[in-house]
């Protein structure tokens, strides 16, 4: 029962993905990475549909994990990209060829075998000193930075790339600040609503937002969420260690499958990456687009 829990879930945030990029597909491009694209989408039933998908799939990801050790749950959940990438096609996305398909499953084992090797595990104890806010700090400069770069990129999947990775790399971010913040519940919900941190929270899952559609409205979904894929739960692991103290085992054999873990997912996004399919979608995407 547990397995069809965490798959449902899977597929639910897959779904999810699927018409939050097909709604920010459609938005006008000038409105991307301003707070325009966000009143755009929550116009459009589509869109909702998507974030009301990917709400489900993350309660039943919660369900999951209060089920199974995180260790399973977490290595399955990264099948949304596989869900996703198929759902894609029934909204005229491009095709992906066995290339593209080797790439997909190569980059969900990276991410699972990297995940299960360094067991970071899960504690609500917050460390104190500056390490936490130096760790916090260079996620936002990371996310800050591939900001910056994708405003520099001409090409619309290297665009795409380089918001989703400072997407991801805020999600992850904000899921160390909604653990920080649930801490205040053991002083009542009326501490939580005065902390800083649910305010944290609310704009940190403001910004990634953005930064997600506006990677979702760039191009194609096989351009954008493999890197949303890695950056998240590499930046959940680094806070985690970071903010919370947890611990990533570094013995030989498990620092081996850690790194080969890492390997398999820039492989992974290299092959999605430079998919032809990929890249001839872009051009006729582009060419539409020119006034004639």
């Amino acid at each position: 029962m547990t397995f069809v829990i965490i798959l449902s879930a899977a597929f639910c945030i897959g779904l999810g993905f699927v018409l939050q990029q097909r709604a920010a597909s459609q938005a006008p491009r000038a409105d991307l990475l301003t707070y325009r694209l966000l009143l755009h989408l929550i116009r459009k039933p589509r869109w909702l549909a998507g974030i009301a998908a990917m709400a489900a799939g993350q309660v039943l990801g919660a369900i999951a994990l209060r089920r199974a050790d995180v260790t399973l749950v977490e290595p399955l959940l990264t099948c949304n990209l596989l869900f996703a990438l198929a759902l894609a096609r029934a909204f005229a996305a491009p095709a992906l060829g066995k290339r593209e398909w080797i790439g997909a499953f190569v980059l969900v084992f990276g991410v699972s075998a990297f995940v299960v090797a360094a067991d970071p595990g899960s504690t609500y104890t917050p460390l104190d000193g500056v390490g936490p806010l130096a760790v916090v700090a260079s996620l936002g400069a990371i996310a800050a930075g591939l900001v910056a770069a994708s405003r520099r990129c001409r090409s619309s999947g290297g665009r795409a790339a380089f918001l989703a990775g400072g997407a991801g790399t805020l999600y992850g971010l904000q899921d160390g600040f909604t653990r920080r913040a649930m801490l205040q519940l053991d002083d009542g919900v009326l501490r939580l609503a005065l902390s800083w941190w649910t305010y944290a929270v609310i704009a940190v899952a403001v910004v990634s937002l953005l930064l997600a559609q506006s990677a979702f409205g760039a191009a194609p979904l096989s351009a954008s969420l493999p890197v949303l894929t890695v950056a998240e739960p590499l930046s959940g692991i680094a806070l985690g260690v970071g903010m919370f103290g947890e611990v990533v085992r570094l013995a030989p054999l498990y620092l081996g499958l850690e790194s080969a873990g890492l390997v398999a997912m820039v492989a992974g996004v290299i092959l999605l990456s430079r998919s032809p399919h990929l890249h001839v979608h872009l051009t006729r995407r582009h060419a539409a687009s020119q006034p004639s």
